[in-house]
């Protein structure tokens, strides 16, 4: 196995201590923009439900409750234009980083197989792919790479809204994936699962995604109809300040979840039942969701202004809760090493396989952002 061999990398965000420690010299203290981490009070209507339900003496179910599994039909026709969902084909999970890095393994992949995810990218895809014995490949064209495929690839990852680039894949674009990988499947006689990995979906900031929203895998127009080979996966991390409640789902392919089903009955992966029933609170609340997208909203303007103010590039950054930085002609590690000498740390991009931007997060509070801005706008 991959953890006895050491076949996977080393933790990344080990390599950014000597930093943090460089930020936290500086006389005003640390600014800590590295990690998507939420700070804002979790939803009262939460909280609420979470403690209503605290008495749960018994196993909760795998599949979830028959009230989550409605509430997520329910949110994806209101919130993703994903309309007759069977609760039936809804899977909740532990938050959703367990399931991305699970996936390869718990679809019975392994040597030979291929597991294509974007080219600058959340870790945790490759990881995946490595502790079941899959080859990960990014790839900024993974329809092309289909095409012209041998055969190889048996999983697809899509992000959208993209972590750390803030990129949104059109309609036109995921169908173009999807088509391309039944199209694969057909030819080589091989299913292939396209997943989508869509926990920013809430968090757009430009056209026409503020107006029309982020297109989920799942949406008719690319679906058109048929969710054979595709798993949505989404997280209320980001949404509602819920990282510390692991509540999560996929949904999509209902060959697909009831194979997963079967498998996390038998791993035991179950989301415990106060947070199943916090989830429904969540999941059927708007109004505390546009909340927080206005306090990140707020935020977003005044940390890229300093940070263009202070000669820096932002890059794509349509959605979600990273603004993808760069100063030009000078690669990642000096950016983090100049900001840190500011109190102000961030994450490289050579952890997201790209070796020249920086991550700036937006989850401080308004006065560390304000903070981070003045020192921007000193330097």
């Amino acid at each position: 196995m991959g953890l006895l061999t050491g076949a996977l990398p080393d933790f990344p965000w080990d390599t950014l201590v000597p930093y943090a420690d460089k930020a936290r010299a500086h006389p005003g203290g640390i600014v800590d923009l590295s990690v998507g981490t939420p700070v804002d009070p979790t939803p009262a209507v939460v909280r609420d439900a979470l403690a209503a339900a605290a008495d749960s003496p018994g196993y909760p179910t795998t599949h979830g409750t028959a009230e989550l599994r409605e509430a997520v039909v329910r949110w994806f026709a209101r919130r993703r234009g994903v309309p007759g969902l069977d609760p039936a084909d809804v899977l909740p999970t532990v938050g959703s980083k367990e399931l991305v890095a699970l996936l390869p393994s718990l679809l019975g992949l392994g040597a030979g197989d291929v597991v294509l995810h974007p080219s600058a990218a959340y870790p945790t895809y490759d990881v995946g792919a490595r502790l079941a014995g899959a080859t990960p490949e990014p790839t900024s064209d993974p329809a092309g790479r289909l095409r012209d495929g041998a055969g190889d690839v048996r999983l697809v990852w899509l992000n959208s809204p993209g972590n750390p680039t803030g990129e949104v894949l059109g309609v036109e674009e995921l169908r173009a994936v999807l088509e391309a990988a039944r199209a694969a499947a057909a030819r080589d006689g091989r299913p292939v699962v396209v997943a989508s990995d869509e926990c920013y979906a809430e968090l757009p900031w430009d056209e026409p995604w503020a107006s029309d929203g982020v297109p989920s895998l799942l949406d008719p127009r690319v679906t058109q109809g048929d969710r054979t080979g595709t798993l949505a996966v989404y997280s209320l991390s980001k949404q509602s300040n819920l990282a510390g409640y692991r509540a999560a789902f996929v949904a999509g392919d209902p060959l697909l979840v009831r194979a997963l089903l079967e498998a996390r009955k038998h791993m035991g992966l179950i989301v415990p039942g106060p947070v199943q029933a916090a989830t429904v609170a969540a999941l059927d609340d708007d109004a505390h969701v546009d909340a927080q997208r206005e306090r990140y909203r707020r935020r977003r303007a005044v940390l890229r202004s300093a940070l263009e103010d202070a000669g820096y590039a932002v890059d794509g950054s349509a959605a979600g809760l990273y603004l993808w930085t760069r100063a030009a002609g000078q690669d990642a590690w000096t950016t983090v090493a100049d900001l840190a000498g500011l109190g102000i740390l961030v994450a490289p991009g050579t952890f997201y396989g790209a070796p020249e931007h920086v991550r700036v997060a937006l989850t401080a509070p308004d006065d560390a952002i304000a903070e981070a801005a003045a020192r921007l706008q000193g330097a």
